[in-house]
């Protein structure tokens, strides 16, 4: 059943190389979404003003956004790579180390801008690996993401429980991983380049139509869903079912389990079912992992919706971006940076909506938002044609 991981990325040099970015943005979202409960309580901040401070990375994320494809063009998504993913490790090791709000909000939203750069270089990296070597791979790599996601979160938990310093289990991490840096560096660098860049359209961006139009807005649906599951599960966990600092981060880790679980089969399974149906039953698995944490908020319940809920997005983005990686007559990198824009838009906005709604009423109400988007993404998966 998972054959095509053994061969097709850990037996293959560039894809493991590109899928150590991956690995890479997950753990240290992953660290920074179980310590945001502790960046709350030290900053004396209430859930609406959570929310304003976590538009930073937003916004760091939609300004680089656009620049993005450019950088590609200009640089190549080998460089480009390589260059988001040095500024990745070094936000995150600023942000938890951060002495004010002032400087938290700066370092998140240079954090952002990192994640921007790296996540459309990354990806467009997997679609010129996929298209040379005619294999699959977009959802596994997606997959690593998620394995990363699952266990920052389940070992920064623990380490959170033993009463560690986040600023200083952060450097750690980030020193660990700037071995992964230099490990994929010279493998990266030499990925071929799929087409030539110089002949193809100029990047710009333009409003999405048609079946481009629907992908974004099921992108949305998704990303808003996984944004909020990565910033407010451990706040949920916490404020709402009221469990104990070892648990307070195995919702984020049952979620990322799930959904890593679900990428990692994707490459197979996608292809025997069909991406429509793939993304028709994603959305119908996020409300019900939703409605469990919200009308059973208690802790091995809550555990088990959101993991549902891991399940129900796990192939969603991989179809998308591929689906991204093709839109015709568009610039290299284009589709992908122009999805990414609203994708990013959605994972990191989210999140900010869901601290206003929660002031106004409560989280489990803002969590019910979830649920909403959830029925639109299924009503839309049954109508969008995929490239």
């Amino acid at each position: 059943m998972f054959s095509h991981i053994s061969k097709d990325f850990f037996g293959n040099k560039q894809s493991f190389a590109v899928g150590l970015a991956f690995i890479t943005l997950g753990l240290l979202f992953g660290t920074w979404a179980t310590f945001i409960p502790f960046v709350k309580h030290k900053f004396d901040l209430d859930d609406a003003q959570l929310g304003l401070l976590l538009l930073s990375l937003p916004f760091g994320a939609l300004t680089m956004n656009p620049i993005a494809a450019l950088l590609i063009r200009k640089n190549g998504m080998q460089k480009s790579t390589l260059l988001g993913w040095s500024f990745l490790l070094f936000g995150y090791l600023l942000i938890l180390n951060a002495p004010n709000l002032f400087f938290l909000a700066l370092f998140l939203f240079l954090t952002g801008a990192a994640i921007s750069i790296t996540n459309v270089s990354m990806n467009t990296c997997v679609g010129a690996i996929e298209h040379l070597q005619k294999i699959k791979i977009m959802s596994t790599c997606h997959g690593m993401f998620s394995l990363g996601l699952m266990v920052g979160s389940l070992v920064s938990s623990i380490f959170s429980g033993l009463g560690v310093i986040p600023g200083l289990y952060m450097a750690a991490v980030v020193g660990i991983l700037v071995f992964g840096l230099l490990f994929a560096r010279k493998t990266v660098l030499q990925l071929p380049d799929e087409t030539n860049l110089a002949e193809s359209p100029k990047a710009k961006f333009k409003m999405p139509t048609g079946s481009f139009l629907l992908m974004i807005i099921i992108g949305l649906c998704v990303n808003i869903t996984e944004g909020s599951m990565a910033d407010w599960t451990a706040v949920y966990m916490r404020e709402v079912v009221e469990t104990s600092r070892f648990y307070q981060g195995w919702g984020l880790t049952g979620y990322s389990l799930f959904m890593a679980a679900g990428r990692l089969l994707g490459d197979k399974i996608i292809p025997i079912y069909g991406a429509n149906k793939i993304l028709f039953f994603g959305g119908i698995l996020s409300v019900i992992g939703i409605s469990i944490a919200i009308f059973l908020p208690y802790t091995f319940s809550s555990i088990l919706g959101f993991s549902i809920v891991g399940a129900g997005v796990s192939c969603c983005a991989p179809i998308l971006y591929a689906s991204a990686s093709r839109v015709p007559n568009m610039a290299k990198g284009s589709g992908l940076a122009i999805m990414n824009t609203f994708a990013m838009g959605g994972f990191l906005f989210g999140p900010v909506l869901i601290g206003f709604i929660s002031k106004a009423y409560s989280l489990q109400i803002a969590f019910g938002l979830i649920g909403i988007l959830g029925i639109v993404w299924v009503i839309q998966s049954k109508r969008v044609t995929l490239f």
